[in-house]
């Protein structure tokens, strides 16, 4: 871990001072008692807090450096002031915020014809994702990483149609054959528990909040009704897809929460010592364990040779050292990497102790 990932609480305390001490100045009646006659040098501070500090205060928090979010980030910061600072004090610096407001206008242009390609190239994408002998949670990914260019946008419009597809129109579907993660698990029952305590507290909030609040009551509500489309998703697309293996690699799906495809040359070993497998799980580990009632532990961990590329919903991609599973046959699933393997010279020199902490 660098020294940026270790200070990230002081890069979101910095980040948190610098909205709310502004706010504070601009919006309250407090900070217009302290405002001074000569308001051009405070502007200019608040100038440089949004366009150069917060930036770098949020890319040091997110441990991403790029020109894009560099300029993606302080046209933000331009567009906020434009709604934070008075116009008449805002007026000697309108010119740096409309740069600003233009710079991020053109970025979101670029990331709507983005979209308008990902729609237009849907059929062939739905194409490619029927005659695909992979599951869906993969395939479809695979197919609109062939037509549409990579992008966080794109990335999360994938994920979002994964979702609607799985809640809306997955439940005449057959689950496919293979080795499945829940079903000596409590998992479903959980989410069915959840799905019946946001609908409870949807229906008792909403009535509380309608008069009081409607705009806040009409928020919550719609945010509940997305909770309620994802668990079932969720539970659809953990369901239609097990544990899939072919000739390279295994590709190994929990729910839409996570997904990783998995080489099998890239395993170094399997660690299936209890001692390790009871310790908690490390932070450059991958937990492919479904949540039940009582505390549950992997069946074994796989490690990586080089890190192991995972994407989480939304599809935000991290990388991991170590795969944690747990299945409903571990003992057959253990078998299959061993004799799927083929870095291993002998299968008996798959199995390893690692000193994990």
């Amino acid at each position: 871990m660098t020294w940026i990932e270790k200070a990230k609480p002081i890069w979101l305390f910095m980040l948190i001072m610098i909205l709310f001490g502004n706010f504070t100045l601009y919006q309250s009646s407090f900070g217009l008692t302290i405002m001074p006659e000569e308001t051009q040098f405070v502007v200019l501070g608040s100038l440089v807090d949004f366009v150069i500090l917060a930036p770098l205060f949020t890319m040091l928090y997110l441990n991403k450096f790029t020109l894009k979010t560099t300029i993606m980030l302080s046209a933000l910061g331009c567009v906020l002031l434009r709604f934070l600072i008075p116009s008449s004090l805002l007026e000697p610096y309108e010119a740096i915020t409309w740069i600003g407001i233009m710079a991020e206008g053109g970025i979101i242009l670029l990331e709507l014809l983005l979209i308008v390609t990902f729609v237009r190239y849907m059929p062939k994408i739905i194409g490619d994702v029927k005659e695909s002998r992979l599951p869906v949670v993969f395939s479809f990914s695979q197919a609109v990483d062939h037509y549409v260019r990579n992008h966080p946008v794109i990335q999360m419009i994938c994920s979002e149609s994964l979702m609607f597809y799985y809640a809306f129109a997955s439940w005449k579907k057959v689950p496919r054959p293979g080795i499945t993660l829940y079903k000596k698990s409590s998992y479903i029952a959980l989410q069915i528990m959840m799905i019946h305590a946001i609908v409870i507290e949807t229906i008792g909030i909403h009535y509380w909040l309608h008069d009081k609040a409607p705009i806040l009551s009409i928020i919550l509500l719609l945010l509940n009704i997305y909770s309620v489309i994802f668990f079932l998703a969720d539970i659809q697309a953990l369901r239609l897809n097990p544990i899939h293996f072919d000739k390279d690699a295994v590709y190994l799906s929990l729910g839409l929460m996570k997904r990783t495809q998995i080489d099998y040359s890239n395993v170094e070993c399997i660690i299936d010592e209890t001692s390790v497998l009871e310790q908690k799980l490390s932070k450059d580990t991958a937990d492919f364990t479904v949540r039940d009632f009582e505390k549950v532990y992997p069946d074994f961990i796989l490690k990586m040779k080089t890190p192991q590329k995972v994407v989480l919903f939304m599809g935000i991609e991290k990388k991991y050292d170590y795969i944690a599973i747990k299945s409903d046959s571990p003992s057959e699933l253990k078998e299959l990497f061993k004799v799927n393997n083929a870095a291993a010279a002998d299968a008996s020199q798959i199995f390893c102790i690692d000193q994990k902490k």
